[in-house]
């Protein structure tokens, strides 16, 4: 039986070449924001808004992605700022995610732009691991005009963790002879699903490369991290037997948050955020036919604390207003009525593919009544689908319109195309 061999591909900077590509090539301006500090964020003005992309030169200036706009702003006030466009990263994603597939039919994606390719068995085809992977990252740049790292290994874990060193535009291995080389000496932050909190917690126990943790006793670790610990041992020792899954798992439920723009301080202005964050929540579910009988509401204060409660509905559902209904009893019973709020979030659990409820004399919806809702909430679902979400809205939105669906997605993702894009990606040079 041949040994496994997994790619990991992961496309370098991919939101912000795919966008200065874009705008250089297709919409014909001259400044090509790879050559400058620049950055993929959302408005300055929303305080909500974190780096998602950043230039070459922009890292020289400290820029980090993921750290909110403003503070990049304060290294680079000159800083370019251009905002994320999904409906081309869409796109573009498609034709990386079908390119792959030419060299393998197993592939992973596991996010918009990286996926686990399982080339076992491809070697009278493409040639040794090394090369394979080699005439893959130069396919890419030839015909789709973006970089990528490429991480080879036995598996999945390992290929990723290959895949993060150096950048941009590498293929490393790391297999498993190559792990106490390769793998043990990076501080221990680096190794995949170990996060600010758990590596406090380890460098309280004198823990502080990948090897220490992979020498560390495991019965210490599940004493201290619990099964986190036995997880992150496992992955320090590169054990890793997850198969590359070419078909995404079903969704185990539908969430959605948004940080607001001013504190929330009010029930009236609460249940308006709560509305809006519902109706997407229950479309996407009416689209994917699901129904649910499990709703949390999850609330972060001005002070960054966060709590969540839940509550078992008696049925199944995806309509909105129901959904909206039980999320503000939820909520009421969970907000002291003093605390400002920076962020609201829902999310549908219990999933089923068919709806029930339970009703009694004294319940506000009849069947009749129920079906009503489903039918009027399908023909908004309807208009919205051919027309845009802001075709239709409802009257507490009236004086906001622009804020009856919010959180999750990018609108554009919600809405489709707004404008052409091209076959293929335009190449980038920076990378």
């Amino acid at each position: 039986m041949a040994e496994r061999i997994i790619f990991h591909v992961d496309a370098n900077s991919a939101f912000l070449s795919w966008t200065a590509a874009y705008k250089v090539n297709v919409l014909g301006e001259s400044l090509d924001i790879r050559n400058v500090p620049s950055v993929v964020a959302g408005d300055k003005a929303s305080r909500h808004s974190i780096i998602l992309a950043r230039s070459t030169p922009a890292k020289k200036f400290g820029i980090r992605t993921g750290e909110p706009l403003f503070q990049a702003l304060e290294k680079c006030p000159d800083l370019v700022i251009v905002p994320p466009d999904y409906t081309l990263y869409v796109e573009a994603s498609r034709h990386f995610v079908e390119m792959l597939r030419q060299f393998s039919p197993a592939v992973e994606q596991y996010s918009i732009d990286e996926a686990w390719v399982d080339m076992t068995g491809t070697e009278r085809i493409w040639g040794t691991p090394r090369l394979a992977a080699e005439r893959m990252r130069q396919r890419i740049w030839e015909e789709l005009g973006f970089t990528v790292n490429i991480g080879v290994s036995t598996n999945k874990l390992l290929a990723k963790m290959a895949g993060d060193f150096e950048k941009p535009n590498k293929v490393h291995t790391l297999f498993p002879e190559e792990i106490q080389e390769k793998l043990w000496p990076l501080p221990v932050r680096d190794l995949f699903l170990v996060g600010g909190a758990t590596e406090a917690k380890l460098k309280k126990m004198g823990i502080y490369t990948v090897g220490d943790l992979a020498k560390t006793d495991l019965n210490v670790l599940r004493k201290r991290l619990g099964k986190h610990g036995e997880t992150i041992w496992h992955s320090a020792n590169g054990y890793n037997v997850d198969i590359v899954t070419p078909e995404p798992p079903e969704n185990k439920g539908y969430g959605n948050s948004t940080t607001t723009s001013r504190d929330v301080t009010t029930r009236e202005y609460a249940h308006q955020v709560l509305l809006s964050l519902c109706e997407t929540v229950a479309a996407r579910m009416r689209k994917d036919g699901k129904f649910g009988s499990c709703l949390s509401v999850h609330l972060r204060t001005s002070e960054f604390q966060q709590y969540s409660h839940q509550e078992k509905l008696l049925g199944a559902t995806n309509i909105t207003g129901e959904i909206f209904r039980a999320a503000c009893k939820i909520f009421d019973e969970a907000w002291d009525g003093k605390t400002p709020l920076r962020q609201l979030g829902v999310q549908m659990t219990m999933l089923t593919s068919e709806a029930y409820q339970q009703y009694d004399l004294f319940s506000e919806l009849s069947p009749v009544k129920y079906e009503r809702k489903l039918r009027l909430d399908e023909a908004v679902d309807a208009l919205r689908d051919k027309f845009g979400e802001d075709v239709i809205h409802r009257a507490k939105f009236a004086k906001d319109p622009g804020s009856h669906m919010m959180g999750g997605l990018d609108k554009a993702r919600r809405t489709g195309v707004t404008k052409p894009v091209p076959k293929e990606i335009p190449g980038d040079k920076e990378e």
